[in-house]
């Protein structure tokens, strides 16, 4: 674990709330966490939504340019030089920040990070990591949207570096993985599945087998908790985008039969993404961390939460030991 202060650069223009919610929930985290908070954006917009009491440890880096949301990753990449998202990963590649957060366009944000900081040794493919409301607790899903296609070894490797942040953040120790699938046998699922399913049982991880979709609702399978789960982007994204629109929809059912709203609010706040904040992406070299499009001031404040905890406790830097000692047992075994 580091003793360094971290340092986080947040793209104050990206979302669909930016600048106004980037910046105030900035503001809450500056007052919260030991943790120097970099705006990147245009200061004539940013400036004004400070106020006059600034907290010390926020500041300004001017860029004049922005992505917007719909625009393709080539482009961003392109003129990643003036943009605040391009200009806030590049700090990160520099040393002037240790994160990067934003909840701008996430393609373009994979894109740029990718190619501006490269992966960790021993990283095939980076994983976003959504961290799951459940019941027994927040579980880790991923690949939740950067990989459409996967192998089996790739999975695999999602699981290695879920772990890491299972223990690095949310303090799991030894934590446990399933494998998203269509049945809890070994032989369910298609030729991917199948094969990584055996390969982690050999992995040296504390691997639960199968769990499939009813039971991320509840964090645990029949075998008992889940704190990694693991599956292809593809799937991943589809469920996340499902089970965000599951929340309002128990709230307006549920409220239609006259049941109090501040109740129903209050009962559905674990479904909340506002709660995690942010999805980091594992396998990049630093901390990148991003934010739902609509995130809130809430949810801007807890995703500078998840950035500064991943970079106090070295997470990046605890992944590659991880892939380096499972490296050297290979060859040991070789």
């Amino acid at each position: 674990m580091t003793e360094k202060r971290p340092i986080i650069a947040v793209d104050a223009m990206g979302g669909d709330n930016a600048p106004a919610e980037i910046v105030a929930g900035a503001l809450l985290a500056a007052r919260a966490y030991d943790a120097d908070i970099v705006l990147v954006g245009d200061e004539a917009q940013i400036q004004p939504l400070l106020g006059i009491d600034t907290p010390t440890n926020i500041r300004i880096v001017h860029a004049p340019d922005s992505v917007p949301m719909d625009q393709h990753a080539s482009q961003a990449l392109r003129r990643s030089g003036t943009t605040s998202l391009g200009v806030a990963v590049s700090m990160v590649k520099s040393g002037d920040a240790d994160a990067v957060v934003s909840a701008g366009n996430s393609g373009a944000f994979l894109a740029i990070a990718l190619i501006k900081l490269r992966t960790i040794e021993g990283i095939a493919r980076p994983a976003i990591a959504t961290v799951w409301p459940a019941l027994k607790g927040p579980t880790v899903l991923l690949d939740s949207g950067a990989n459409v296609d996967c192998s089996a070894d790739e999975l695999v490797q999602f699981a290695r570096i879920g772990c890491v942040y299972a223990e690095d953040v949310l303090g799991r120790p030894n934590p446990s993985v399933g494998l998203l699938s269509i049945g809890e046998e070994p032989e369910k699922g298609n030729a991917v599945v199948k094969e990584a399913n055996a390969l982690l049982m050999q992995a040296g991880l504390n691997f639960q087998g199968n769990v499939e979709g009813r039971d991320l609702p509840l964090g645990a399978s029949e075998r008992g908790p889940i704190d990694v789960v693991v599956c292809d982007g593809f799937v991943g994204n589809v469920i996340l985008k499902f089970y965000e629109s599951v929340a309002p929809m128990i709230v307006k059912l549920i409220g239609e039969k006259g049941v109090s709203h501040d109740v129903l609010e209050s009962a559905m706040e674990t479904l909340d993404y506002a709660t995690t904040g942010g999805a980091p992406l594992l396998g990049v070299k630093g901390v990148s961390i991003i934010a739902h499009g609509k995130s809130s001031s809430t949810a801007i404040r807890n995703a500078l939460h998840v950035a500064a905890r991943s970079v106090e406790t070295g997470m990046s830097a605890h992944i590659g030991q991880r892939l380096a000692q499972r490296a050297a047992a290979q060859q040991g075994v070789a």
